[in-house]
């Protein structure tokens, strides 16, 4: 009966409504299609949005935080398509800032939308949400991870609800040197770093790891929360596949905490 729904749903893709020709025809005037994750986080949080001058949040922006905020992130994905759909609709007919799924410190450089009552149909309002649901940026322009400073991290994951990743490393580690030159420079396990941590490296060899954080080798992995505490501390050098299950695992027990 689920899946008879789910088909019944959307099945106007059947009927050629395309989301994308939606957003460009009706909301690409507003909502910039892709900017990188690194280059938004310096636009709002360091040059308080005078480098891109937004007028609203971003697709990738938008399907970030409408998978992470509307129903539930690790929970059947037809039914949070559903729920994000509805979501969409409502907002686009009845915007209210109140509503808003994008953080307040950046949303305080919007202006709350006008109405879309009268000027789009609920064919074309679930056409351009699941489009939204389903946007992948570009991999190609997330090539390689931005690392940022230990205690600048820590406001940046607190303002974008994300978790730090401390890579501790060492010039003279020749399995650090090789995953910073396969794994960590692999499209996918960038795409996923950029999109959910705050990437840090911290060379043993120069300077103490900050507030007597513990490691046995290198390299390590130590995944923190805003607020400082472990989340989990990985020792060794990882191919692609087993990283990201990693990283899957940090991710989604950090959800759990919450």
């Amino acid at each position: 009966m689920k899946y008879l729904w789910i088909l019944l749903f959307f099945s106007l893709s059947l009927f050629g409504i395309d989301g994308e020709e939606v957003y460009k025809k009706k909301c690409s005037s507003c909502h910039q299609l892709y900017v990188p994750v690194e280059v938004l986080m310096k636009n709002f949080m360091e040059q308080n949005n005078t480098l891109l001058h937004l007028k609203a949040p971003t697709v990738n922006q938008l399907s970030y935080r409408l998978k992470q905020r509307i129903g539930d992130p690790k929970g059947d994905k037809d039914i949070q398509l559903m729920e994000v759909t509805a979501f969409i609709q409502n907002y686009l007919l009845h915007p209210d800032k109140q509503k808003s799924i994008c953080l307040p410190e950046i949303l305080s450089y919007f202006n709350t939308m006008p109405s879309f009552k009268g000027k789009i149909s609920d064919e074309e309002m679930e056409a351009v949400a699941e489009w939204i649901y389903f946007y992948l940026p570009p991999v190609k322009e997330v090539n390689e991870l931005q690392y940022v400073d230990y205690q600048k991290a820590f406001s940046l994951a607190k303002r974008l609800g994300k978790i730090i990743m401390i890579e501790v490393t060492s010039p003279t580690c020749h399995y650090c040197i090789k995953m910073e030159e396969t794994t960590l420079k692999d499209p996918d396990v960038v795409a996923l770093i950029s999109s959910d941590f705050i990437p840090v490296r911290v060379d043993v060899s120069r300077q103490k790891l900050p507030n007597n954080l513990k490691w046995s080798m290198t390299p390590t992995f130590i995944f923190l929360n805003s607020d400082g505490s472990v989340l989990k501390t990985v020792p060794g050098a990882w191919m692609k596949d087993d990283f990201l299950t990693i990283l899957k695992e940090v991710k989604h027990s950090e959800g759990d905490e919450r």
